[in-house]
């Protein structure tokens, strides 16, 4: 059996390699249609224009569907594996609901273009940025309370390194990258380096707020980054996990008779052949 038919190892492993596969799908049409500059585009701008956006957001679709699977699946591996701790499971449910306002807000990046509706755009890129590092936090506290009783010291400080990449190295603070974009981004789209900063797709060296323009693109793209390696900490743990689902019948037919009892029928939620 190969290592991604363990359990459901294969959901962190798809989202990463899916989502990858989006930003590097539409960068590479984006770059050779001359749509976006080669150097440290915004994500998003490598799919603002047609054809890129088309794929753009269909693939960060089926993407924020694989990350609210794999996140309910962590979910519901953490609640398995610690019933009865008060704190972990107000910090499990606390994790699942940052991480679906997350992939909620990546939905609405891959819909809502910064040049057809920038409020959209932008509360979606919050969504996803910020309540996807306070995800990534409150996982690392999680792991902090389950080891060594749950999994080993090596599985904890792997997702602190990550965080503390997330947050600029800091421990405390695991927000700062998401405040450089947010702050930087504040001050392009404020007015002082021209009005048309919406619909601009091209960077020039000499261009007012060029360096701020590298600092927010750089920080994005590094984000992401972490992003990535965090939920690939998943497919360990993913491995030795799955999940079923149960059928309950209320009768025989689908008329409308009265009830009897019938034997309930369990199956795996994904088959293992998948």
């Amino acid at each position: 059996m190969w290592w991604f038919q363990q359990g459901l190892s294969f959901l962190p492993s798809a989202l990463v390699i899916w989502t990858s596969a989006a930003f590097i799908f539409s960068y590479i049409t984006a770059v050779t249609l001359h749509h976006v500059d080669p150097a440290l585009p915004y994500i998003s701008d490598t799919g603002t224009v047609a054809p890129e956006k088309c794929l753009f957001g269909a693939m960060l679709n089926i993407a924020a569907v694989l990350c609210i699977a794999t996140i309910y699946v962590r979910y519901k591996q953490v609640h398995a594996l610690s019933p009865e701790e008060n704190l972990i499971i107000k910090l499990n449910k606390a994790g699942l609901v940052l991480g679906i306002l997350s992939c909620l807000g990546l939905s609405l990046v891959a819909n809502f273009q910064k040049t057809t509706l920038f409020f959209a755009h932008v509360s979606g890129a919050v969504l996803t940025f910020g309540m996807g590092s306070l995800y990534m936090f409150v996982q690392t506290i999680l792991s902090y309370q389950m080891q060594p009783k749950i999994h080993g010291k090596q599985v904890f400080w792997i997702r602190l390194l990550l965080v503390i990449w997330c947050g600029v190295f800091s421990e405390i603070l695991p927000l700062t990258y998401f405040l450089i974009v947010l702050t930087c981004s504040s001050i392009l789209y404020s007015g002082d380096f021209g009005t048309d900063l919406v619909q601009k797709l091209h960077w020039n060296p000499e261009d007012k707020g060029y360096v701020l323009h590298m600092v927010t693109t750089a920080a994005e793209w590094s984000m992401s980054f972490s992003f990535f390696g965090f939920f690939l900490t998943y497919i360990r743990d993913f491995q030795k996990i799955s999940l079923r689902v149960e059928t309950n019948l209320h009768g025989l037919t689908l008329y409308d008779t009265a009830p009897c009892p019938v034997i309930d029928e369990r199956t795996r939620l994904l088959s293992r052949d998948f």
